[in-house]
């Protein structure tokens, strides 16, 4: 159990925290949402699906970013706390700064098992929802997509218009213009059409309507009236297979005992235990990344001005082990001799770090003054 004053820091730390990834994930959803709102509005998507999409990507990114505002607040909190004599007060009461750090341990502790969580479970199937409807708005056309009352540019040369829908989801008043035959325009029009969507490619089936053709080389316009005409929407492009899914999309089951009609190729072997390891070691920079923060912070001597150049100094640690780590997980889809480092480095960390912490414990205690005999 912790004590009170190890509650008190740990409850700075927690809001510290949660102001920080708020911060951090507000700023990383702005960014994203530029290429949401470019994806949507061009495919005419419902503000329902943008929103959906957006809330897609928070699995994605949380993973990465709860490290870094771990690490942001241990050094907003600790400087903090500094600067108002709080640390003072509480080392010369005889607090040593193994209990001023264990609440920042606790707290990467409890960072490190929700990163891990993330990892294996919820990113993954964030991720690959997210590409799907990404991969569908870019080359599936739907009904849902089509705008009512106004002109839907679908692919080359062909443009959807639609007075409105009707409850059961059937276009109602529906043009077709298709221009993809040179010098042979075709504009259909009918009472109502459904859309449908099949592997070799989607194709509108209107009703009771009429199709136009002019051959403007004859100069000749031919009329056809029907009851039932059905229109190919990607006739040109070919059957669509499926697409395969990369590393980072599939769940952790399948990357530990990957489908056998992967495993003849190497370079997907090769990325997916990279994908891997990469997931089950980054929960482990949560705790190098505040232990870095704790040994540049805790064992200074107390300084009112603030501690500039220490924190300078942690970011600057930070980021090369981020970008280390980044760089460990490329190489090992190349080489697998890069897997053990990928575990290696935030664990390396901990022998420096803690070594720091233990000789800043020991200088405070030679320096306290032995009591006196009375």
């Amino acid at each position: 159990m912790m004590t009170r004053l190890e509650r008190y820091l740990f409850r700075n730390l927690l809001v510290a925290t949660l102001y920080s990834t708020a911060g951090l994930t507000i700023t990383i959803w702005l960014t994203q949402s530029l290429r949401l709102i470019e994806i949507v509005v061009e495919a005419g998507a419902p503000l329902r699906f943008f929103l959906w999409l957006l809330m897609l990507t928070m699995p994605t990114f949380f993973g990465f970013v709860l490290p870094i505002a771990l690490v942001g607040a241990v050094l907003f909190t600790y400087n903090r706390l500094n600067m108002d004599s709080e640390l003072v007060v509480m080392q010369a009461a005889g607090v040593g700064l193994g209990r001023l750090a264990r609440p920042a341990l606790v707290l990467a502790a409890g960072v490190m098992s929700i990163v891990f969580a993330l990892n294996v479970w919820l990113t993954p199937m964030a991720h690959r929802e997210l590409v799907r409807l990404e991969y569908a708005v870019k080359n599936d056309y739907s009904q849902l997509f089509l705008r009512e009352g106004v002109f839907n540019e679908i692919g080359e040369r062909l443009s959807v218009y639609m007075r409105n829908r009707d409850r059961d989801g059937n276009m109602l008043g529906v043009l077709v213009h298709d221009a993809r035959v040179p010098g042979k325009p075709v504009t259909i029009m009918g009472e109502r059409a459904v859309m449908i969507a099949e592997k070799a490619g989607a194709h509108f089936v209107i009703f009771n309507g009429n199709r136009q053709e002019m051959d403007q080389a004859k100069q000749r316009l031919s009329e056809l009236f029907f009851e039932r005409y059905a229109v190919e929407i990607k006739a040109q492009s070919g059957p669509r297979g499926e697409r395969w899914p990369d590393a980072r999309e599939r769940s952790t089951a399948e990357l530990l005992d990957p489908p056998p009609e992967l495993t003849q190729y190497d370079r997907v072997t090769r990325q997916m235990r990279a994908e891997l390891h990469h997931r089950l070691s980054s929960p482990l920079f949560s705790l190098a990344f505040t232990l870095v923060a704790l040994a540049t912070l805790l064992p200074s001597e107390y300084n009112r001005r603030g501690q500039t150049w220490r924190i300078t100094l942690a970011v600057l640690v930070v980021v090369v082990l981020q970008a280390a780590s980044l760089g460990l997980t490329s190489l090992s889809t190349r080489m697998a001799a890069f897997i053990p480092l990928m575990y290696g480095l935030p664990l390396l960390v901990l022998v420096p770090t803690s070594w720091v912490l233990a000789r800043g414990q020991q200088r405070r205690r030679g320096a306290r003054p032995a009591p006196t005999a009375g």
